[in-house]
């Protein structure tokens, strides 16, 4: 039986003359063009002699060619490795060189960078796509039969690659089969009510999970639509609401939507639900959009490791401040250190198994060991509870971590590279609350003797080695880091000290 994540997605396609994909600018797309631009794409992939299994790297700005790309991979049986758009070049030797890339796909501008990189590497192709969808890949796929037969792949086969940094500076490769992600779409298309009737308003990045995964297999699973749009930008967002009837954003969009003031109930006539995560949602935020739209935000968990987890209920109470109950199929559990399952209301280490959580680390074992439980069930290292209800709320993050407008921000990560700075002793990086990005990174250093803090010289140096969001938005300067009787910083009072 095939289990290829592209076969179970064509089977819910509807008629091939239904619109599948239309941007702002005019362009309308259908699932004709769909099947018949992805087997473009696969024939591509296939015409340059990658293998079944072989990784594509891809670090391209969102279009509907970035799209048929994905599709196109999975249907040549190859696995998706996307890459943030802001990933400085030291970042993506490592992501490069550890993925064991086969083919890069990157925008035309960074060709020649990153044409020594992939010698330096060992990449064996690299092609290009633009802001327009246009490029050398583009255009030797426009070459090529629309027809394409879709490699079978069995459940257990890599689907995707991605990686989420590491409380030690080494990102790890999360390995995501065709039945995690299938298994995953399944659910969430049954449980958020999607049909063909829905149109999806989709201002997400499509490189992790929440943009690429959750809300495009939602789509095309149950056969709708989507408004695609190049990134989130309120106005246009606004101008869009009207055709819509679900979103989904991170906490900072509806932040940001609750700014303007054509932002409310007789806009949203024709909307049916908005969903939200990546981030926690303030309750502030979920009670002010219910006063201004009539509309509970439904908020829900997951990560990279399992696509989503939770989620509060399509039909009955959405409670703000927690992330509803397991989704079926998906067991979830609160337990101690010792992995003994704690009572109702007592808070403890997330811990989850089901079909949707992936296999393990790429070329990491002894991490993947560390991960997983015995019986099977992978240590989140998010801290939770469960109330009377059986909602579940994240309370804290055990694993040092700071979510900045959505995106992942690893402070080891930033510590690492402002510490190989000279002037720099020691640093300590920290996420503070901040109204639009729900955390800001920011960092404290304590200098060498001889030398004083230039600190936007020092972001400026910052951007050349780690892409523009981890870069702390305020840096200070500090004699020494507060630290306990065993020696290890005291972040909660540099939070504190933080004004």
């Amino acid at each position: 039986m095939d289990a290829n994540l592209y076969t179970a997605l064509s089977q819910r396609f509807p008629e091939p003359s239904s619109t599948v994909l239309t941007t702002p600018d005019g362009q309308h797309f259908s699932y004709a063009d769909l099947e018949r631009e992805s087997a473009r794409y696969a024939q591509v992939l296939h015409s340059l002699g990658l293998q079944p299994g072989e990784r594509v790297s891809v670090q391209v700005e969102k279009t509907p060619a970035n799209l048929w790309l994905y599709l196109g991979v999975l249907r040549a049986g190859l696995v998706y490795h996307p890459l943030n758009t802001a990933y400085a070049p030291d970042e993506m030797r490592f992501f490069l060189s550890n993925a064991e890339t086969r083919l890069l796909v990157c925008d035309p501008a960074k060709l020649a960078e990153y044409e020594s990189l992939c010698d330096e590497v060992g990449v064996a192709q690299i092609e290009t796509l633009d802001a327009r969808g246009e490029g050398t890949l583009s255009a030797l796929a426009a070459a090529q039969s629309g027809e394409f037969q879709t490699i079978a792949r069995a459940p257990n086969d890599m689907a995707a690659l991605l990686y989420s940094s590491g409380t030690t500076g080494r990102p790890k490769g999360i390995v995501l089969s065709h039945e995690n992600l299938c298994a995953n779409a399944t659910v969430l298309v049954d449980l958020w009510g999607f049909s063909q009737s829905d149109v999806l308003l989709h201002a997400l990045p499509i490189y992790h999970v929440h943009g690429l995964f959750v809300a495009v297999h939602c789509a095309l699973m149950s056969g709708s639509r989507l408004i695609w749009l190049p990134r989130f930008e309120v106005d246009q967002v606004v101008a869009q609401l009207p055709k819509a009837t679900v979103m989904m954003g991170v906490p900072t969009y509806y932040t940001r939507l609750l700014t303007e003031p054509k932002f409310g109930r007789e806009l949203l006539a024709g909307m049916r639900l908005f969903i939200s995560g990546s981030a926690p949602l303030l309750t502030e935020t979920f009670d002010a959009f219910v006063t201004r739209t009539g509309h509970a935000i439904l908020e829900r968990y997951g990560m990279s490791e399992t696509g989503m987890n939770t989620s509060n209920p399509l039909v009955g109470e959405r409670v703000a401040g927690t992330v509803g109950m397991p989704l079926p199929g998906t067991e979830v559990r609160v337990c101690d250190t010792e992995h003994r399952v704690l009572p109702r209301g007592e808070i403890g280490e997330v811990e989850v198994r089901g079909a949707n959580v992936f296999s393990g680390y790429w070329r990491m074992p002894e991490k993947t060991a560390e991960d997983f439980t015995e019986d099977g069930w992978f240590v989140t290292g998010d801290q939770g509870r469960f109330d009377e209800h059986g909602y579940l709320s994240i309370v804290g993050r055990s694993k040092d971590m700071v979510i900045s407008g959505g995106l992942n921000v690893y402070p080891k990560e930033v510590e690492s590279v402002l510490n190989d700075y000279p002037e720099i002793l020691e640093s300590a990086v920290i996420g503070v609350p901040d109204p639009d990005l729900g955390e800001a990174v920011v960092a404290w250093v304590v200098l060498e003797s001889d030398q004083s803090l230039d600190e936007q010289a020092l972001r400026q140096r910052l951007r050349e080695k780690i892409a523009g969001f981890k870069v702390p938005k305020a840096i200070r300067a500090v004699d020494e880091l507060p630290r306990n009787a065993m020696g290890k910083v005291q972040k909660t009072l540099l939070l504190e000290r933080w004004s």
